[in-house]
């Protein structure tokens, strides 16, 4: 069932939110959960009600690195005095379970490392009412105008500055990556002509991240990039429809 925009009274709340986590580089390693941060919104105003972030200590250290390949990364002192999982499992399920989920290729990713991080420490997973993966809704509704669809990229296009790969961060991030795009599809179903224009090659646009065509720091493959070859609406059946909409999860 689907539930539209504007929501009624008493309906689930949207919480946003995002993991960071180790990026393996051989086969046969895992990925460790190092940060979990989500902010919960008004489905009606998509203003923000509450935010909640931690630091986690992975049970193996040695899997975190020294120093992070990442600006603003998390490296193996942030987390070495952080809560493990299991001590802050209670919280993140009382702000995920029962709500709508929302995020960038949440349903690929964060979802896939919430259920391996409770089955670990032998507890039930939060359960989503709904889930809007905004790769997917962006993908079908804004199209590739923006570039390859990393939230980086869709930042960079819309001049909202650099992504800091840190949960609360991203998080923030993305809801403004949605609220824009919402807008420019709103005035383009107001304005048919706009919609005819040629958009600008997200190539040539200048962003804060350059520094005399170099970036600042090394980015490396994020664990959250869509694959070039991987088909979208397979892969995200529940985000057909507008950005109104909300396809249940049964």
């Amino acid at each position: 069932m689907e539930s539209s925009s504007p929501y009624p009274v008493g309906s689930p709340e949207i919480v946003v939110f995002d993991l960071e986590t180790t990026v393996p580089n051989r086969a046969g390693q895992r990925f460790w959960v190092l940060e979990f941060g989500a902010i919960t919104v008004c489905p009606r105003k998509l203003v923000e009600l509450d935010s909640y972030s931690t630091l986690i200590r992975p049970k193996d250290l040695s899997a975190v690195a020294l120093k992070s390949g990442r600006c603003d990364g998390i490296t193996r002192g942030a987390v070495s005095n952080a809560p493990a999982f299991e001590e802050v499992a209670d919280k993140i399920f009382s702000i995920l379970n029962g709500r709508i989920w929302a995020g960038h290729n949440i349903q690929r990713f964060d979802c896939v490392r919430i259920k391996e991080a409770f089955a670990e420490i032998g507890k039930p997973a939060p359960v989503p009412v709904g889930m809007i993966d905004s790769l997917g809704v962006l993908t079908e509704r804004f199209g590739r105008r923006a570039g390859n669809m990393k939230m980086a990229t869709l930042a960079a296009y819309f001049g909202l500055g650099k992504q800091k790969h840190r949960s609360l961060d991203d998080v923030r991030m993305n809801l403004e990556v949605l609220k824009h795009c919402a807008t420019v599809l709103f005035l383009e179903s107001c304005l048919p002509s706009v919609s005819n224009a040629k958009w600008c090659n997200p190539s040539t646009i200048v962003t804060r991240s350059r520094s005399n065509g170099k970036l600042p720091c090394r980015e490396e493959n994020s664990r959250k990039s869509p694959p070039s070859t991987l088909g979208y609406q397979r892969a995200v059946p529940y985000t057909r429809g507008s950005l109104g909409k909300v396809q249940a999860v049964h």
